[in-house]
């Protein structure tokens, strides 16, 4: 049996034998109810995924007490980690759910039972679905984007040399999931950090020739409250990230880029 063992879905792991597991889900009906915990029993098939399971939950939603109840809500939408939005802590860690294999977690777990949280650093939606919209503030207060004005025909971009394609390669495949905002012990409301995510995305943005022309901007915004100097180095952003972004290379590289253009702005005022 194949399982991860970066984030729970690659290498050995032993063949679950029971023929039933548990799963037990911390579950918020509203943003501003109290949490509960509920549990359910599922018959045991071997090959489902995390997604699979609140699947069969969402078409038979009996708990284990025998009640009726609701659905579980969760965000989903690729089911191929490549949307990002099915982040939770599955086994008290952050995964994706759509690629966290139940015979993974069940061979970690190693008593038969899987317990689904939302994620801890975010308002809770409802269930497992959480309120994420701060990373997207965050990539607005850095500008993270190309600046193009698509009224009119602008001609081909500007060529980029093939070792800045392969730098910024890997920061491209970002998928938003948060996280590396969720296991990163400085991002909280003590810093307002902005988190690796953000950070990642100002130097892929940074590198582009075209984007470059924010570049003082964005390495501004990130001289400023919460930014880039609030990254304690605790490096769990790359170990925890799916996509396996070089996340603390790029928050050395912004880094080092910020305090240069804070000496440049020093002297030119």
């Amino acid at each position: 049996m194949s399982t991860k063992t970066k984030n729970g879905h690659s290498g050995k792991a032993k063949a679950y034998t029971g023929s039933t597991y548990k799963v037990t889900i911390k579950r918020q009906a509203t943003p501003d109810a109290a949490a509960t915990t509920e549990v359910f029993n599922l018959p045991y098939r071997s090959g489902l995924n995390i997604t699979s399971v609140l699947g069969d939950i969402a078409a038979n939603p009996i708990n284990a007490s025998g009640a009726s109840t609701t659905a579980i809500a969760y965000d989903s939408n690729c089911l191929e980690e490549i949307c990002g939005s099915c982040a939770m802590l599955i086994n008290g860690k952050a995964r994706m759910a759509c690629s966290a294999l139940v015979d993974t977690m069940l061979a970690e777990s190693g008593n038969g039972e899987i317990t689904l949280a939302p994620l801890s650093k975010f308002p809770v939606v409802r269930d497992l679905a959480v309120d994420r919209s701060v990373l997207f503030e965050n990539l607005k207060a850095v500008k993270a984007w190309v600046p193009i004005d698509g009224s009119y025909d602008l001609g081909p971009g500007p060529r980029q040399f093939p070792q800045i394609q392969e730098q910024r390669y890997p920061l491209s495949n970002c998928i938003s999931c948060t996280i590396c905002m969720e296991v990163c012990p400085q991002f909280n409301d003590d810093t307002n950090f902005v988190g690796a995510a953000t950070i990642a995305q100002a130097r892929l943005f940074n590198m582009d020739p075209a984007g470059s022309v924010l570049k003082e901007e964005r390495l501004r915004a990130l001289a400023g409250d919460g930014g880039v100097q609030e990254c304690g180095y605790a490096q769990n952003c790359v170990q925890a990230c799916p996509k396996q972004l070089p996340l603390t290379e790029a928050i050395s590289d912004i880094s080092r880029d910020v305090i240069l253009q804070q000496v440049k702005d020093f002297f030119v005022r």
